[in-house]
C-alpha cells in the first residue's frame, strides 16, 4: 500500500502539472493503477486489522473514503467553475488528490498497524503477537491468547493447502469466490456510477441551470457521504452485513423504478414540482446506496475470503467492478437516447438477480472472527477434499479449537 501512495501521489503531480496531453495520459495512468490497486489491498487491511466487534465500521471506512472523495470531487467542481476561465478550473481540482497519498503514506509508516495474520504468513509470529495484542489492546488474557494460537492454526492450515493456481482458488472456495466477486459485479450493477457520472445530464433534462447543475451534484456527494458515515456508525455491527445488503438492494431497486417513472412523466413539462419530484428519485437512490450497499460492500467482499486467496480473488473481483462499470459507462450515452429513463430498468433486472443470489448464498459475518467465517461457508469440509475425501488432522484440530474457545467463552460469561 506504500508504493501505490507514492504511484498515486506521481500520477497526481504529473497530471497537475501536465503540459500537454501525452504527459497528461501518463499521470492518468499511474493514478489509475495505483486506485486499482488500492481499491483492492485497502479493503482486506481493514478487514485483517479489525477485532470481529469492530470490523464492520472500521472495514466500512474504506466506502466512507470512496464517498468522501466523490464529495469533494463535487464542491471543488462547483467553486472551480467560479474561477477565471483557464487551468485554473482544471489544475486546481487535480491537483486536490496529491496530499492524501502522502497522509496515508505517513499513516502507514508511523502507527498504522501490520496485519497479524500477513506477518504470520511471512513466519513473523512474534511480530504478528504483538500486532494482534496492540489491535486487541490485549493484556494477554487467556482468551486473546487462545484466539491468537485459534488465528495461527488457521493461517497454517490454509498455507498447507495454498492455492497456487486461480484453479484450485475455485476448486477449494468456490462459493466464497464467486460471493466475493458477485458482490463487487453487483455494485456497478445497480447503475450507482451511471447515475453519477450523468446526473449532470438528467439534472439538465430537468431543466436546471448551469449553476444549479453543479450545486446539485455537490448536494448528491454530501448526501451520499452522510448516509455512508452514518450507517458504518450506527448499522454494520448492529444490523449486520446480510440484512443490510439485501434491504439495500430491494430498496434500490423500488427508487429506480420511481425515479423512472417520475423522469418519465415531468422531464420534457414545464412542472416544476414534478421535476422536483424527478431530482428526489435520484437523492432518494445515493441515500440508499450509499448507507445499505456501498457501506457494505468493500469490506464484505475481503472479509469472507480466507487469507490464502484473498489477494487473488479480490484482484478478479476489483477488476469485474471496474470493467462493468467502464461498460456501463460507455453504453450510458447511446442509452439515455435511444430508449432514455428505461435504461433505469436493465439496473432493476439486474439487481433483483442479485437479491436472489444473495438471500441463498450470502452469509452473515458480523461479529465473526475471520477464522469463525470459514466454518459458516462450510470449509472445514472443503479445504483439501482435493486429496481427501475425509477433513485433515489440521481441520480437525482447528474446528475442534474453535468449539472449545466458543465453550470457554460462554462458560466464562
Amino acid at each position: 500500500m506504500q508504493l501505490l501512495c507514492v504511484l498515486v501521489t506521481i500520477g497526481s503531480t504529473i497530471q497537475t502539472a501536465a503540459v500537454n496531453l501525452p504527459m497528461f495520459l501518463v499521470g492518468r495512468a499511474l493514478a489509475g493503477i495505483a486506485v486499482g490497486g488500492m481499491v483492492g489491498t485497502v479493503p482486506t487491511y481493514l478487514a485483517e486489522i479489525s477485532k470481529p466487534e469492530h470490523r464492520g465500521m472500521l472495514g466500512g471506512i474504506a466506502g466512507v473514503g470512496i464517498s468522501l472523495g466523490a464529495m469533494l470531487a463535487n464542491w471543488v467542481g462547483f467553486a472551480c467553475y467560479f474561477a477565471p476561465y483557464g487551468p485554473v478550473q482544471w489544475r486546481v481540482p487535480l491537483a486536490m488528490q496529491i496530499p492524501w497519498g502522502i497522509v496515508m503514506f505517513f499513516g502507514l509508516s508511523t502507527f498504522m498497524p501490520d496485519s497479524p495474520r500477513h506477518l504470520i504468513r511471512a513466519g513473523r509470529n512474534d511480530a504478528a503477537r504483538t500486532a494482534f495484542r496492540k489491535i486487541h489492546r490485549s493484556s494477554g488474557s487467556l482468551d486473546d491468547l487462545q484466539e491468537f494460537d485459534m488465528l495461527v492454526t488457521q493461517v497454517q492450515t490454509e498455507m498447507h493447502h495454498e492455492s497456487i493456481t486461480y484453479a484450485q482458488a475455485f476448486r477449494l472456495y468456490r462459493r466464497r469466490a464467486l460471493v466475493s466477486i458477485a458482490v463487487q459485479s453487483m455494485t456497478s450493477l445497480t447503475g450507482i456510477n451511471v447515475i453519477q457520472y450523468f446526473q449532470t445530464s438528467l439534472y439538465k433534462g430537468l431543466g436546471s441551470s448551469r449553476t444549479e447543475v453543479l450545486a446539485l451534484s455537490g448536494a448528491y456527494g454530501t448526501i451520499a457521504f452522510l448516509s455512508n458515515v452514518i450507517a458504518v456508525r450506527f448499522l454494520m455491527d448492529r444490523w449486520g452485513r446480510r440484512p443490510m445488503l439485501l434491504t439495500g438492494l430491494a430498496c434500490v431497486a423500488g427508487v429506480e423504478i420511481y425515479a423512472a417513472v417520475m423522469q418519465r412523466a415531468f422531464q420534457n413539462t414545464d412542472d416544476r414540482i414534478g421535476k422536483g419530484f424527478a431530482i428526489l428519485g435520484i437523492y432518494l437512490f445515493v441515500t440508499v446506496y450509499y448507507a445499505l450497499i456501498n457501506s457494505t460492500t468493500w469490506l464484505y467482499g475481503a472479509e469472507i475470503l480466507p487469507n490464502a486467496i484473498r489477494s487473488k480473488i479480490m484482484g478478479i473481483a476489483c477488476a469485474s467492478h471496474f470493467l462493468i462499470n467502464v461498460a456501463l459507462t460507455q453504453a450510458g450515452p447511446t442509452a439515455f437516447a435511444t430508449i432514455h429513463e428505461n435504461y433505469y430498468y436493465v439496473f432493476v433486472a439486474c439487481i433483483l438477480t442479485f437479491w436472489v443470489v444473495g438471500y441463498f448464498y450470502f452469509v452473515e459475518t458480523r461479529n465473526r472472527s475471520l477464522e469463525d467465517i470459514a466454518f459458516a461457508f462450510g470449509d472445514s469440509k472443503n479445504i483439501g477434499v482435493a486429496d481427501s475425501e475425509s477433513p485433515s488432522p489440521d481441520e480437525r484440530f482447528l474446528k475442534d479449537k474453535s468449539q472449545v474457545i466458543k465453550r470457554e467463552r460462554v462458560a466464562h460469561v
